[in-house]
């Protein structure tokens, strides 16, 4: 089963990152967070990948053209023959279509112009600036007994800050609380499954964004399921969230690595 990752985004909420490279590009641990998502499906069974590129998308294409030099060792014997040899090359079992979809292009376009590399079969789609550990085989078999043509993964962000306990009478702070997810509504955080149907609801014009019309529309008609998702998951929108990601990696606790 394919995967579909959408990586052209122009990424303008962590600029200070993406102005130099693409926004799945940037790195969580010394490797691409677009390298993280792609480990967490892998891990799972799904190792063939279609990459909506776009904003700087040549930099991905470089980096999967010179995959084994970005993880193996390597000498370069300049001495005789100018020969390089590559020692102990890991080998992912990936396959990696790697596709234009257009500079400024809204993802339900850049959904369409990936349908010739899908072909008439059921797939998987996500986003390049997320991670989880939500069980994609568990993802995979409530599509299927569902029926859907679209199942997203639902989870509760909660709130970014802590809640104060007020006692409004005396204007005493009595305490301090996070903000519990259940306090919060339902968001996708991707990680979806679709069947081919879906592409007949995105269009190849601009604008189509896939969270509005086309989404909203399957939602009218019930023909769009939701997977809850009560664990990890984090999106890296800015600076702060690479900060927070980068330092449960470093810790050795970083929950989406189930690999």
């Amino acid at each position: 089963m394919k995967v579909v990752i959408l990586a052209g985004g122009l990424g303008t909420r962590i600029s200070e990152e993406s102005h130099l490279r693409p926004k799945p590009m940037i790195e969580i641990g010394g490797f691409p967070i677009l390298w993280h998502i792609m480990k967490i499906y892998s891990h799972y069974g799904f190792n063939e990948f279609v990459v909506c590129c776009g904003y700087k998308g040549y930099m991905i294409k470089e980096y999967f053209a010179q995959y084994y030099l970005h993880c193996s060792d390597v000498t370069f014997d300049f001495s005789a023959e100018n020969r390089m040899t590559i020692h102990n090359n890991i080998a992912e079992p990936w396959k990696v279509t790697l596709v234009d979809t257009g500079l400024h292009a809204q993802t339900g376009c850049r959904i369409k112009r990936v349908q010739k590399y899908i072909g008439n079969e059921t797939f998987m789609m996500t986003y390049g600036d997320g991670v989880s550990n939500v069980d994609l085989q568990a993802l995979l078999r409530c599509h299927r007994n569902s029926g859907k043509v679209v199942t997203l993964t639902a989870i509760q962000p909660g709130g970014r800050f802590g809640v104060l306990q007020l006692d409004h009478a005396t204007g005493t702070v009595d305490g301090f609380k996070e903000k519990a997810k259940e306090d919060g509504g339902w968001i996708s955080a991707g990680f979806m499954v679709m069947e081919p149907e879906v592409f007949s609801y995105v269009k190849n014009e601009e604008p189509c964004v896939f969270e509005r019309e086309p989404l909203e529309r399957l939602s009218r008609e019930g023909k769009l399921g939701a997977y809850e998702h009560t664990d990890f998951w984090q999106c890296m929108d800015t600076q702060r969230d690479k900060g927070m990601l980068e330092h449960l990696w470093g810790s050795g606790i970083a929950p989406w690595k189930v690999w």
